[in-house]
Parts: C-alpha cells; sequence; structure tokens
C-alpha cells in the first residue's frame, strides 16, 4: 500500500502538526518502504478533540446499529484480507503464510465476534428494585504493539466501539502502514467521523501524550511491563481506567503421561509461531527427570524444520534482533546447553536469529525469568507434580501455558493451580471468545469476548 502523510482524524486525512517522519524498515532485508508523520501532542490533542466531539451520538447509537457498523467492517477486513497480509509481511517480516493466516484471518474472527457481542449483549439489566445500565466509559485511548498488529487493534478497537466508546489509535512506530489500512477500512465500513482516529507516532511522544491527556477516560495498553508500569502510574495520577496486556514468561508443562512427542513438537511450533515475537508464548517446557534427555532431543530434531528466511522470519527490528541475541549469549554464560541454534546470525541480510533450544536450565536463570521475545526455548528438568508447579508459578509473569497429561481431567487440576491466565489443555485451539489476559505483572484486565467489552463499560444503577 501507499504510506498516507497525514493523521486520520474526525472522519478525514489531515496533514500533521509537525514535520518529523519516520522510517519503516522491511526487516528481511534492512530496506526502507515508507515514511510516515511522527505524530505530536497537538495531534493527539486534535484527534481526542474528536473523539470526545464524536461520542454522545456514537454512545446514543442503538446497540444494533453499532453491532451492523462493526459487522462491515469485519466484511471490509476480509475483503482486504490479501492486502492486509502483504502490508504485515513487508513491515514486520512474517512469512506471507502466517500473515495470511494469522495476521490477516484472526482480525476477521475477532471483528466478527464483537459485531454478534453487540446485538446480544445485556446493557440493561434488573436486579431487585434497580435497574443496572452498563454504559460506554467515554473516549478510549489505544497504544498497540508492532508483534501482531492488526489483531492488537481489532481487539481494543472492536470491542470499545461495540460498547459505544470512541477511540484514538497509536500503533507502534515499527507497523504504522497496517494500521493506516484499518482507518480505510473504517471509513469504508461507513462508520462516523471522530468515531474512531489515527496518529503515528513514537512512544515517547505520540504514547505519553495520549496516556497523559486529561479528555481521555480509559487507556488500554499492549506492550513491555516496564512501559504499562508507567503508563499505569500516569493513569493512577489521573484517576483514569487503564487495561494493560503485558509480558509473559509461559510454561508448557508436560506431565510424566502426556504423549511427550506431541507436547514437544508442539511446543516448539508454538514458541517459532511469528519468529517467537508473542508475548504469551510458551517459551519454559517442563519435563520429567526420567523422560527430560528425551525430550529435548526431539526439540532439537523439532525445531530444525524452522528454516529462517523460510518458516522463520526475523524480528522486528535491529534492537530487538541484538537483544534477543544477548539473551541467548547470557544462557550460555551462566551455564546452559545450546542444543539447537547460538547467539549467530543465521543470514548476512535481515534481523534473523537462530531458533534456539536449551537445556539443563534451572528456574533461577535469566533465560527462564526475563522474557526473551524471540525464537528460544529453554527446557527445565522437573522432579514431581509439586516441583512442576512450584517452577511454572516461579516467575512474575502470568499470561499463558500449556498442560500436557493422558486425559484432560489430569491436565486441568494441574492448570487450576498455576498462577496464570490462560492455559491450553491438551492442544486446546485458539478462541476468540476466550477471555485473555494475565496474573501479577502480566497485566490488569481481560481482552475478547465479553470480557474485553467489560472493560469498556461502566456501571449506573437506578433504584425505584
Amino acid at each position: 500500500m501507499k504510506a498516507h502523510d497525514g493523521m486520520y482524524i474526525g472522519g478525514a486525512w489531515r496533514s500533521a502538526a509537525g514535520t518529523d517522519t519516520l522510517a519503516v524498515v522491511n526487516p528481511a532485508d534492512e530496506q526502507v518502504i515508507a515514511h510516515v508523520p511522527a505524530g505530536t501532542a497537538e495531534d493527539v490533542d486534535a484527534a481526542v478533540r474528536a473523539a470526545r466531539a464524536a461520542f454522545p451520538g456514537w454512545a446514543a447509537t442503538p446497540p444494533a446499529e453499532r453491532a451492523a457498523r462493526i459487522g462491515a467492517l469485519r466484511d471490509v477486513l476480509a475483503a482486504r484480507k490479501d492486502e492486509i497480509a502483504a502490508t504485515v509481511t513487508a513491515e514486520l517480516g512474517s512469512p506471507l503464510p502466517l500473515s495470511q493466516a494469522v495476521h490477516a484471518g484472526v482480525p476477521v474472527l475477532v471483528a466478527g465476534s464483537y459485531a454478534e457481542l453487540a446485538a446480544t449483549y445485556a446493557f440493561e439489566e434488573r436486579h431487585g428494585n434497580s435497574t443496572v445500565f452498563l454504559e460506554p466509559v467515554g473516549v478510549v485511548g489505544a497504544i498497540t504493539p508492532w508483534n501482531y498488529p492488526l489483531h492488537q487493534i481489532v481487539a481494543k478497537v472492536a470491542p470499545a466501539l461495540a460498547a459505544g466508546c470512541t477511540v484514538v489509535l497509536k500503533p507502534a512506530e515499527d507497523t504504522p502502514l497496517t494500521a493506516q489500512l484499518f482507518a480505510e477500512a473504517t471509513e469504508e465500513a461507513g462508520l462516523p467521523a471522530g468515531v474512531f482516529n489515527l496518529v503515528t507516532g513514537l512512544g515517547p511522544v505520540a504514547g505519553q501524550a495520549l496516556a497523559e491527556h486529561e479528555d481521555v477516560d480509559l487507556v488500554s495498553f499492549t506492550g513491555s511491563t516496564a512501559v504499562g508500569r508507567r503508563i499505569g502510574a500516569t493513569a493512577g495520577g489521573a484517576v483514569k481506567r487503564v487495561a494493560l496486556e503485558l509480558g509473559g514468561k509461559s510454561a508448557n508443562v508436560i506431565l510424566p503421561s502426556a504423549d511427550l512427542a506431541k507436547a514437544v513438537n508442539v511446543g516448539i511450533a508454538n514458541v517459532m509461531s511469528n519468529s517467537g515475537q508473542t508475548c504469551s508464548a510458551w517459551t519454559r517446557m517442563l519435563v520429567d527427570a526420567e523422560r527430560y534427555e528425551e525430550a529435548v532431543a526431539l526439540a532439537a530434531k523439532a525445531v530444525a524444520k524452522y528454516v529462517p528466511g523460510e518458516r522463520v522470519g526475523p524480528l522486528v527490528n535491529a534492537k530487538q534482533q541484538a537483544r534477543v541475541r544477548g539473551y541467548i549469549e547470557k544462557g550460555i554464560e551462566e551455564g546452559a546447553r545450546v542444543v539447537a541454534g547460538g547467539p549467530e546470525a543465521p543470514l548476512a541480510t535481515g534481523y534473523y536469529v537462530s531458533p534456539t533450544v536449551f537445556a539443563d536450565v534451572t528456574p533461577e536463570m535469566t533465560i527462564a525469568q526475563e522474557e526473551i521475545f524471540g525464537p528460544v526455548v529453554s527446557i527445565l528438568k522437573y522432579e514431581d507434580e509439586a516441583d512442576a508447579l512450584r517452577i511454572a508459578n516461579g516467575t512474575v509473569y502470568g499470561l499463558a501455558g500449556a498442560v500436557w497429561a493422558a486425559d484432560d481431567a489430569e491436565a486441568v487440576a494441574f492448570a487450576r493451580r498455576m498462577e496464570t491466565g490462560q492455559v491450553d489443555i491438551n492442544g486446546g485451539r485458539f478462541n476468540p471468545l476466550a477471555p485473555f489476559g494475565g496474573y501479577k505483572r502480566s497485566g490488569v484486565g481481560r481482552e475478547l469476548g465479553e470480557h474485553g467489552l467489560a472493560e469498556y463499560l461502566q456501571t449506573k444503577s437506578l433504584q425505584f
């Protein structure tokens, strides 16, 4: 697509307040493919004012009409699926099949789920002598990451629209072209002017201005825990609501009764998807001592299928590449055993990292505690089920995880004791209606389904 040289504010593309631009780089070949405007506090203010002006009308729009507009948005996204996939591949570097199936496909499902939910949700309830109304919270400031650029946008904007909120989006500076495509889609779907607004720019400038703006009622942020803590502190000072989807260090717990080969192969595939740039990736594989070396051999064999430049794309930028390679070097330094991959760059061009598997990882090692955000798996040994639970819960994160056992009941019993927001049982499939979010430092609030819609609603009760 051809990049827009302005911001989408109040239903039109407008010139940015400043003249600075951001280069968009294809991480697969390191070439600049576009430039977009670097938004300022002035641009953010204009977008918030447009959203505020549009809020009363959109909040008063009957839910069925809001549902129809979200349904139209879903249809536009579906019709432009190939263009979206090509754009994500160009600015994120993900292999095209992944972009088609996940980056372009999943947002269509999520948008569709909110089209249905907006039409059926009980925005009014009767409790005794009270009528309880669930009303839109107001203007939403949405700040999204680069790793799933369209999915993260839709996961915030669709429920906000369903609730009756208006939105100002500040997308990640690495993947703004996908956000511009989404803005085009909202216009094509017939959203009223000002209901959705887009400001591209840097996080410390445009993102901070959005989080601090006094006329933003809720900030929804997905990204690092460090930035999420700053946004939470800023919002707390202004007594505004936040929804934070942050980091993860998810455990893939393979119980002794499980099908080891299946659990290992699916676990490796889970981490290698999107080049490991997934906050919910199962980056810690936990295996009982008796089958540990068998699991290590299976993992090394499985990861060999993930060839950089073919099944595994690059990391998003040079900074991320250096960061992940640094973690691999740290793992070696602390005594972990490399059984596949390593810190050497696999290709001369592009921000690639070798898919890497570590064995002999102990729970206190850096690579077992900190989020790496790359194609790196750490395999840890446990002695019994209590030890496995201790290791699984032994990080500051609690976003996702997996449990494998001979039957679902055994796996569920273990999963119920895990301190994490979402657990896949024996390879359970993605569900766009299931709430997604974390315990501990993995965040505050939930996305997707009814729980995701509830984040954008406030409660009023009338007694009579």
